[in-house]
């Protein structure tokens, strides 16, 4: 049976699951507070938020919401970051791993599964950050945060596209990786996480959804700090596209692998 995009996960699960540990871990081997820093890196940026969005601009976010600007602002970066982060490794993911090429005999379209992994990692960290954010700052934690496995499910379907597809592309033109830190700022700023979409003047604001992160940034919102349902309709919808954006990346992947090789 043909499972496509998730067949080197399921083949080779042992393998992944080790080599996303043995990234997260590597990523601060020889730091004084090794992985430590995972946690502290995104609670550091959520007290630097706080301090210039809360006391030095004093910023709202909306009419009638009480919610603090910050932990607003750290929900949608948190779905920035997880994308941005595959996207800007992705170029690297084959070209970083020339031995796996050239020597061994290994699954390379793997290598996508175990960056998103390690990826999903620091999210969750986030997560459980953000989590707390929200009651230190007086809110409340509702029982739609158990929609968020479903917001993230798409996004992580987007990720594994862009890995396979960068992965790729990345062999054959290596101008992708300075491209990739320009698309990640685009993304940043063309997407309603410094502000809510509403002030987007309407005639812009399809534009602004063009975005793929846009859709995903609301509906995250909606769930963690706002307690509303998601839109399920929208992320079905969604899902559809990113799996065939996914299967897309995946199919293009295994048939330019074949050059790998040649060209490294």
């Amino acid at each position: 049976m043909r499972l496509g995009i998730f067949t080197p996960l399921l083949s080779n699960r042992r393998l992944i699951f080790r080599m996303a540990k043995q990234d997260v871990v590597g990523r601060y081997k020889g730091s004084l507070l090794g992985i430590s820093w995972s946690l502290l890196n995104p609670l550091i940026m959520l007290f630097v938020y706080s301090f210039v969005f809360g006391l030095v601009f004093k910023a709202k976010w909306g009419v009638g919401t009480d919610q603090n600007f910050a932990v607003i602002l750290f929900s949608g970066l948190i779905m920035h970051s997880l994308l941005a982060e595959c996207l800007m490794r992705a170029p690297g993911l084959v070209v970083g791993n020339v031995s796996y090429v050239k020597k061994v005999v290994f699954p390379l379209e793997a290598l996508a599964w175990v960056y998103v992994i390690s990826s999903l990692f620091y999210c969750f960290v986030s997560l459980v950050i953000l989590f707390f954010a929200i009651l230190v700052t007086g809110g409340e934690v509702s029982l739609t945060w158990f929609y968020i496995p479903i917001i993230l499910l798409p996004l992580l379907l987007v990720c594994l596209g862009v890995s396979w597809l960068l992965a790729a592309l990345g062999v054959y033109i290596r101008d992708i990786s300075q491209m990739t830190g320009i698309l990640v700022t685009i993304l940043l700023f063309l997407c309603p996480i410094f502000y809510p979409i509403e002030i987007i003047p309407e005639q812009y604001r399809a534009f602004i959804l063009l975005n793929p992160l846009s859709f995903i940034v609301e509906q995250a919102r909606s769930v963690l700090i706002f307690a509303m349902h998601p839109n399920f309709i929208g992320l079905l919808l969604y899902s559809f596209g990113a799996y065939v954006f996914a299967q897309f990346g995946y199919m293009f992947f295994n048939k330019t692998k074949r050059g790998f090789a040649d060209v490294l």
